[in-house]
C-alpha cells in the first residue's frame, strides 16, 4: 500500500508556490462569520429511524492538499468557480447520530482537543441538543484520521462514551496498529500514527473489529470504501425501503468529488484506490437513489448523487421543519 505520496512537506510547498500559479480570478462573494452562533445539529426521519447531524467543528488547511495529481492552477480556478478560496479549504465535520431499534449509533467521534483548535466542539455540540452522551450505545469509527478518532479520550485518557461498544474495520485496525509503523511513514506523519494508536488503545473501550458488509445493529451495516486509508469503512442505514450511507472521507470535497471524480487528494493514501471507490460510491448512490452524508461536506453535508454526463453532481438535501 503505498504511502501518502506527494508528502505534506510537498503540498505546503506548493500551497506556498501558488500565489505565483494562479492565474487572474474573479472576485468572489465572500459571506461573513455571524454574529452570534448557527446552529450546529440537523435532524431528519429515515423510515422508522431518527437521523441528527452534529457539528464538531470545521477546519482550515492548504488548499494546495486538494487534487494533487492535477496542476495546482486546475484547482484553484475550479474552486473559484464554485465561490471557493483557492488558497484556503474550509470544511465541515459532520457526524452522523442514528437512532434506530433500541441503539443510538455515533459516527466517529472528532478531534476532541488534540488536533485544531476549530474542531473538538462535538461533546458541547451534544449537550446543547440535550443527548446525553451516557445514552450512547454504538460507536463506530469509519478511519483513524485525527478529526475522526483522536476525540475518544478525556482528560484522564478514558474513552468518552464507557458505555458504547466499540466499532472499526479490521483493515484500519491491523493498518494503524502495525510495529514499527511510526519509523515507515513520513516524519510529518508519525504524530498520526502517534495519535491514532493511543487513540485505538484508550482505556474503557474493547473494540469489535468488521468487514465489509457486517451488521453493527438491525439496520446499520459496514461497508469498505478504501483508499483515503487503508481499511476506510462507510456506514449504510436501511430503515422501511429508504437508504442512506454516511461516506465518512471517502469523498470529502462536496463539488470537486462529484464534478472531478478522477481528482485525489494528498491526504488520500491510496490515490487510485481512493478513485475507484470514489466512482463505485457515486454510481450506487446516483443509481438506488441513496441519500448520503459527507463528513466535510458543508453542513449539515446531506443530499443526493445526481449524474452529470461522465461527473455528478451534489444536489442538497431539502431542509423541512417541524
Amino acid at each position: 500500500m503505498p504511502l501518502l505520496r506527494p508528502t505534506r512537506r510537498e503540498l505546503f510547498k506548493i500551497a506556498a508556490a501558488m500565489p505565483a500559479l494562479t492565474l487572474p480570478l474573479a472576485a468572489r462573494a465572500d459571506l461573513g462569520k455571524p454574529a452570534m452562533d448557527n446552529p450546529t445539529r440537523f435532524s431528519f426521519s429515515l423510515g422508522d429511524a431518527q437521523m441528527t447531524i452534529l457539528s464538531d467543528g470545521y477546519l482550515e488547511l492548504p488548499v494546495g492538499g486538494l487534487g494533487v495529481n492535477v496542476e495546482p492552477v486546475e484547482v484553484q480556478n475550479f474552486l473559484s468557480s464554485y465561490f471557493l478560496s483557492p488558497e484556503t479549504n474550509y470544511s465541515h465535520t459532520n457526524h452522523l447520530l442514528v437512532e434506530i431499534g433500541e441503539a443510538k449509533v455515533l459516527v466517529d467521534v472528532g478531534s476532541g482537543d488534540r488536533f485544531l483548535p476549530t474542531a473538538g466542539r462535538l461533546l458541547a455540540n451534544l449537550d446543547a441538543a440535550g443527548i446525553d452522551p451516557a445514552t450512547i450505545t454504538h460507536v463506530v469509527i469509519t478511519h483513524a484520521h485525527p478529526d475522526h478518532i483522536w476525540g475518544i479520550r478525556d482528560e484522564f485518557d478514558e474513552a468518552i462514551f464507557p458505555d458504547a461498544q466499540y466499532f472499526i474495520g479490521q483493515d484500519e485496525h491491523a493498518y494503524w496498529m502495525q510495529d514499527g509503523l511510526a519509523s515507515q511513514v513520513p516524519t510529518e506523519m508519525q504524530q498520526f500514527v502517534v495519535g491514532a494508536q493511543n487513540s485505538i488503545n484508550v482505556e474503557g473501550a474493547d473494540w469489535t473489529l468488521l468487514a465489509d458488509g457486517q451488521e453493527v445493529v438491525p439496520g446499520l451495516r459496514v461497508i469498505a470504501t478504501p483508499g483515503h486509508t487503508p481499511g476506510h469503512l462507510s456506514v449504510v442505514i436501511e430503515s422501511a425501503g429508504q437508504q442512506f450511507m454516511a461516506l465518512g472521507d471517502s469523498m470529502n470535497h462536496a463539488y470537486m468529488n462529484f464534478a472531478k471524480p478522477d481528482w485525489y487528494n494528498g491526504f488520500d493514501m491510496d490515490g487510485a484506490q481512493t478513485v475507484a471507490t470514489r466512482r463505485r460510491l457515486l454510481d450506487m448512490a446516483a443509481a438506488d437513489r441513496i441519500a448520503v452524508l459527507g463528513y466535510h461536506f458543508p453542513f449539515p453535508g446531506v443530499g443526493h448523487v445526481m449524474r452529470d454526463g461522465d461527473a455528478y453532481r451534489f444536489v442538497p438535501a431539502l431542509w423541512q421543519f417541524g
